[in-house]
């Protein structure tokens, strides 16, 4: 079993869609065998859709969707006998000398968060479900199926920022205010449920506030 290996992948059936602005995202393995492959992703096509994964360690993986995850998707790997003989290989071997735990927020000022799974609040106060690749006190690292341009702003998690940079896979956010490392994951890792009745509450606020009778001034 291979975990917490980063890696990108994208569904065969969007990469020519002239529809498609957004057609590479970035996973993470959750569990690795020579027949199937289990992956935190941030988007899932349908049960028999084909994927190519790219992994640094592992090369090129293709294979189909057999069961869609709450956040990602078990996929069957189309390999021969001879090629999975050679991805068993590796997989020892990288259990043997590789270590893939996430980083330990203590010791690294860029860390892996220990759940990927997290939330952007867009301007029109929309929720879109985004993959967290790093984190830090200052910004973070994303992959999410939208189409973003620099300087739009939004919100990770309950933290604000701007994006300020594309990757590849994903874009940059540069967050409007320092987070302390003990509060990292706490605020910026948060799923659609966890946020929403947040975002309610403060949107009531606002319109309480707005409808809310203005104090008469008194008449001099």
């Amino acid at each position: 079993m291979l975990v917490n290996m980063r890696g990108r992948y994208h569904l065969e059936k969007w990469q020519h869609a002239p529809d498609r602005k957004v057609s590479l995202f970035a996973c993470r393995i959750q569990r690795l065998s020579p027949a199937t492959i289990l992956m935190n992703a941030p988007v899932s096509g349908e049960i028999g859709d084909w994927v190519v994964a790219q992994f640094n360690e592992l090369g090129r993986l293709r294979g189909q969707i057999q069961r869609r995850l709450g956040f990602g998707f078990v996929m069957s790997l189309d390999l021969d006998e001879q090629a999975r003989r050679r991805i068993l290989e590796k997989i020892v071997w990288l259990e043997k000398f590789q270590n893939f735990a996430v980083s330990d927020t203590r010791r690294h000022t860029r860390i892996v968060p220990t759940n990927p799974q997290s939330t952007l609040v867009l301007p029109d106060a929309s929720l879109v479900s985004c993959f967290v690749i790093d984190i830090s006190s200052s910004g973070a690292a994303v992959s999410a199926d939208i189409e973003v341009k620099i300087g739009m702003p939004l919100a990770l998690g309950t933290v604000v920022g701007r994006v300020v940079r594309r990757l590849d896979p994903g874009f940059a956010i540069q967050f409007t205010e320092t987070i302390p490392s003990a509060d990292l994951e706490r605020r910026l890792i948060r799923s659609i449920d966890q946020l929403a009745p947040d975002l309610r509450k403060h949107i009531q606020a606002a319109g309480q506030s707005r409808n809310r009778p203005k104090a008469s001034v008194p008449a001099a």
